[in-house]
């Protein structure tokens, strides 16, 4: 006779079902786990049976097979151990066979019988929506599950809480969805003197989601300048929420079952590897630009990553999803996200300081700054200087808008998008568009064209540059609340894009 229960297993994002038999059948007494478990999956083994054991439930003296179906998929993680349990349990006759069958579940038991938080829970009660069941899981994982709404949340404490529900002693109230956290910022953009420009280019970024390059000497205020820009973007909405957290669920990033609809800020350091960035490890776990995900990845010290880290973003940046192949894993995530890149004009980091000389200029810039490729280099829309702050400008008072009036700008451009782009899912901000919608869009007046076509010409804008600076004009228009593309709105495009030491 056999038992069965059903989990999940993890291939990116995305959850697949996964069928848990158990067979108790005579022979010598045995407990095996089949199917392609790793080390953490087969050593659920003996935390069921000290789970059962205090419970006061003796394993029988006969040979207990579990096999998780299908075979040929790898199994993972923790998560097992409840499903294993389940299937166990149903197959002693202990709880109804039918009640579990009707249920996906997951969660790792202590020894004690306790049920423990696992990652994923999110992805898996899409999953359990999606096959029409039930989701069960760690009383710490039901407010996160709970957020798909889709389906009934059961959440335990405890591996004796599961039987008394399943037997009908103490029937398990639903999970809830926990509280959306709510986005704070304490950054100001006024909080930067000077550096209006910069501040102009994020406001830019922000609203159309269009990569930028900070070129300037040390302590000019790159770095201050990305840390505010969190603060100036929409929050996340309904659907962008649930894709991020379905990631920073597998992750283990989402606390308190919260889901925020603060907008992720990734900083990764330039040691990182190539696996932390993009994806991969043990497992295949998302990378840096995978939980930037609608968000902001900020790479300062840019020239400093090593330079195979860097060319794996070309792609990522254009398709807005990276391919983690691996020889035991092959999964996709989703990495639309706002690049910001921050760099020295040089190695010593002086070459446009005015007021110190560089004894190797040029030829330090062109090689510090040569490390960045020119492919990568045409994928960034905005290029700006951020020339260093006299000390005697720091004691002048503030100046400049508030990233709350900025931001309520954005939130404006961000709404005629949204509306622009309603009959194509597929594009949610300027950045996106592309063929015929790009043409249709952002086609510009007759003085912009001609404006455009010199440009082009003179200074030899690659097909791909040419797409950018139209998208970044048709940004620019919706800042400026206009409903076509005009000649001023090329021309702020085209400063951007040619910056003197981005080596346009």
């Amino acid at each position: 006779m056999v038992a069965r229960a059903y989990t999940v297993a993890f291939e990116g994002v995305e959850a697949r079902i996964v069928e848990v038999q158990c067979a108790i059948a005579p022979g010598l007494p045995s407990f095996s786990i089949v199917g392609l478990p790793d080390k953490a999956v087969s050593e659920a083994k003996e935390r069921v049976r000290a789970s059962l054991a205090s419970m006061s439930i003796a394993l029988p003296s006969k040979r207990i097979t579990v096999n998780l179906s299908p075979a040929d998929l790898p199994k993972e993680g923790s998560h097992f151990d409840l499903p294993i349990a389940l299937a166990l349990l149903a197959a002693l006759e202990i709880i109804p066979k039918d009640e579990i069958e009707g249920t996906v579940a997951l969660g790792e038991l202590s020894l004690d019988g306790r049920l423990i938080a696992v990652i994923g829970a999110l992805p898996a009660a899409m999953a359990a929506a999606d096959a029409d069941r039930a989701l069960l899981c760690p009383k710490a994982c039901g407010a996160e599950a709970a957020w798909v709404g889709a389906t009934q949340v059961l959440a335990a404490s405890s591996l004796s809480e599961v039987v008394r529900h399943y037997t009908g002693q103490s029937p398990l109230t639903p999970a809830e969805a926990g509280e959306v956290q709510p986005a704070t910022f304490r950054r100001d953009l006024r909080d930067v003197k000077g550096q209006e420009r910069a501040k102009r280019a994020l406001e830019i970024a922000a609203a159309g989601r269009h990569h930028v390059l900070m070129i300037g000497s040390p302590g000019s205020g790159k770095s201050m300048l990305a840390a505010r820009l969190p603060g100036i973007l929409p929050p996340l909405s309904a659907i962008e929420a649930l894709e991020t957290s379905m990631i920073h669920s597998l992750a283990g990033l989402l606390t308190d079952g919260g889901i925020s609809r603060a907008r992720p800020y990734r900083e990764p350091h330039h040691t990182a590897s190539m696996a932390a960035i993009v994806g991969g490890g043990r497992g295949a776990k998302p990378g840096e630009i995978s939980l930037a995900h609608n968000g902001v990845l900020f790479l300062d010290e840019f020239p400093e990553f090593p330079r195979p880290v860097l060319e794996t973003l070309r792609q990522p940046i254009e398709t807005g999803e990276i391919v983690v192949a691996r020889a035991n894993a092959h999964v996709k995530y989703p990495c639309r996200f706002l690049l910001v890149a921050a760099a020295n004009p040089c190695k010593c980091g002086y070459l446009t300081d005015p007021a110190r000389s560089c004894s190797k200029a040029p030829l330090c810039g062109d090689d510090y700054i040569g490390r960045i490729s020119g492919p990568l280099m045409d994928r960034f829309d905005l290029r700006i200087e951020v020339p260093p702050v006299a000390y005697t400008d720091l004691d002048l008072p503030a100046s400049g808008d508030t990233s709350a009036q900025v931001s309520a700008r954005v939130a404006i451009a961000r709404a005629v998008q949204t509306e622009r782009f309603v009959d194509h899912p597929e594009m949610r901000v300027n950045a996106d568009a592309e063929g015929a919608v790009l043409d249709e869009i952002a086609s510009p007046d007759a003085e912009g064209r001609a404006l455009l076509a010199r440009v082009a010409e003179r200074f030899g804008l690659s097909a791909r540059g040419y797409h950018r600076v139209l998208r970044v004009a048709r940004t620019i228009a919706d800042l400026d609340g206009s409903t076509g593309v005009r000649q001023p709105h090329i021309a702020e495009a085209v400063s951007f894009r040619l910056a003197s030491s981005a080596k346009a």
